[in-house]
């Protein structure tokens, strides 16, 4: 019944999700704090109900001490502390808390290891990555959102940013950034007609793309119809629906590719060096090369969402893997509506814009504007129509492997247009078979 009445409590205080680690400082936001502490608890999920009950209200004095969970480059002075300034923000405008704060160091993709160990001594707030969300509910290490925390993220983020936080119909985080790919070019070399169509590309110039990695192969497949998990990614009855005649098609189109004079597997920054020396007119990679790929192109950098490729005889969009990383919420927090109210705060719009300001953490906000900031638009767009949510459910991960045998094969010549049908099936059966069968 407590874990009941905990439920309820964080769907009317906004339930977040969360993310954490790491070794702590500390840094006083409030005029003082008492010795109630919210992080590091030992409370069980069924002692926190009993806690939030005593404070429901947002109105309601409270004194505690909140301990947050980001990474290191987030805590950097040099960069302007993002978390701290953030964290002290919201302090100033809830001015009927007295709030003392502990800062944590952790990456967002070691969240599910370091609040999975124990959930009960990590983290009030977090941050992590999309993927991590099933490993954190079996740990009951995330709690689920509810109520207006649910509406300002439907309200501000798009609908594929808003699916990359949902697992089982439920919301377990505040989105701040999307993780996602797209294509940087050479624009002295390619027009912006160009770059609408990998084939018109193909006859440009050498274009690096990464068959062999699973993580970009998948968006031939999805682009033409092929299905993981059914149409929104949430389905795991439905499997992986990579083979059939879509499929097929897609490994035809993929025979080409690879046999194509103008093809480039980009492995071991095979990309990146090609646009330096000149060689390689367009790649596709994510934010974290937009430094290199300046350093290599300087003024001539173009970067665009994924353009079509002519499968089948038809122009399809390329869909990229979509996810995001988020704030998130222990549910074994003491203040439940506290670190609720922390959450939605570091993941809403003035802390977005500040962390872009900082740090260029590009914002999943709809209300930011970033049409003058090529590589934030071509994020946004590819969020908004050059992707698929990657599925956060625990069965996918019986598609990495037979993703990259089957792209380790094409790039080998081993597939080709006399076996790749049956190929095709091939992997659309070793995804659709656990690992431990």
């Amino acid at each position: 019944m407590k874990k009941k009445t905990l439920a309820v409590l964080l769907t009317m205080v906004m339930t977040a999700g969360m993310v954490g680690c790491g070794s702590s400082t500390s840094g006083n936001a409030g005029a003082s704090a008492s010795d109630a502490t919210a992080s590091a608890s030992t409370a069980t999920t069924e002692a926190s109900a009993d806690a939030a009950a005593a404070a429901t209200s947002a109105d309601e004095p409270i004194t505690a001490t909140m301990t947050v969970w980001g990474p290191q480059e987030d805590q950097a002075e040099d960069t302007g502390n993002w978390l701290k300034t953030e964290c002290e923000a919201f302090a100033a405008e809830h001015p009927n808390w007295t709030l003392t704060f502990k800062y944590g160091v952790c990456a967002e993709g070691d969240a599910k290891t370091n609040v999975g160990t124990d959930p009960t001594a990590a983290a009030d707030v977090y941050m992590f990555a999309n993927d991590q969300i099933p490993d954190l509910v079996a740990a009951n290490g995330i709690a689920e959102l509810g109520g207006s925390a649910v509406d300002q993220i439907k309200a501000e983020n798009s609908e594929t940013t808003v699916s990359t936080v949902t697992y089982n119909g439920g919301v377990y985080g505040v989105p701040f950034t999307g993780n996602t790919w797209f294509m940087y070019y050479d624009k002295s070399k390619l027009t912006d007609d160009d770059v609408k169509s990998l084939d018109t590309i193909l006859t440009k110039g050498k274009v690096a793309f990464p068959l062999s990695n699973s993580w970009y192969i998948a968006s031939f497949y999805a682009a033409n119809g092929c299905t993981l998990f059914g149409a929104d990614g949430t389905d795991a009855t439905s499997g992986i629906q990579f083979g059939g005649d879509k499929g097929a098609a897609v490994t035809d189109y993929l025979v080409d590719l690879a046999a194509n004079k103008n093809f480039v597997n980009d492995a071991d920054g095979a990309g990146l060096a090609g646009l330096g020396d000149g060689s390689i007119v367009a790649m596709f990679s994510g934010s974290w090369d937009y430094d290199n790929v300046k350093k290599a192109l300087g003024d001539n950098m173009g970067i665009i969402a994924p353009p079509t490729a002519k499968i089948g005889g038809q122009d399809v969009q390329m869909k990229a893997f979509a996810g995001s990383k988020a704030i998130g919420v222990n549910p074994n927090c003491k203040y439940p509506q506290v670190a609720v109210a922390l959450a939605t705060y570091l993941g809403g719009k003035d802390a977005q814009e500040a962390h872009y300001k900082m740090r260029n953490i590009l914002p999943t906000n709809t209300d930011i504007d970033v049409s003058t900031d090529a590589l934030a638009k071509a994020q946004s767009d590819t969020m908004d129509f050059g992707s698929i949510v990657q599925p956060v459910l625990p069965e996918m991960a019986n598609y990495w492997t037979p993703a990259q045998s089957m792209g380790e094969a094409l790039v080998a010549g081993d597939v080709t247009h006399d076996n790749a049908a049956q190929k095709t099936e091939d992997m659309n059966t070793a995804m659709n078979t656990s690992a431990a069968q």
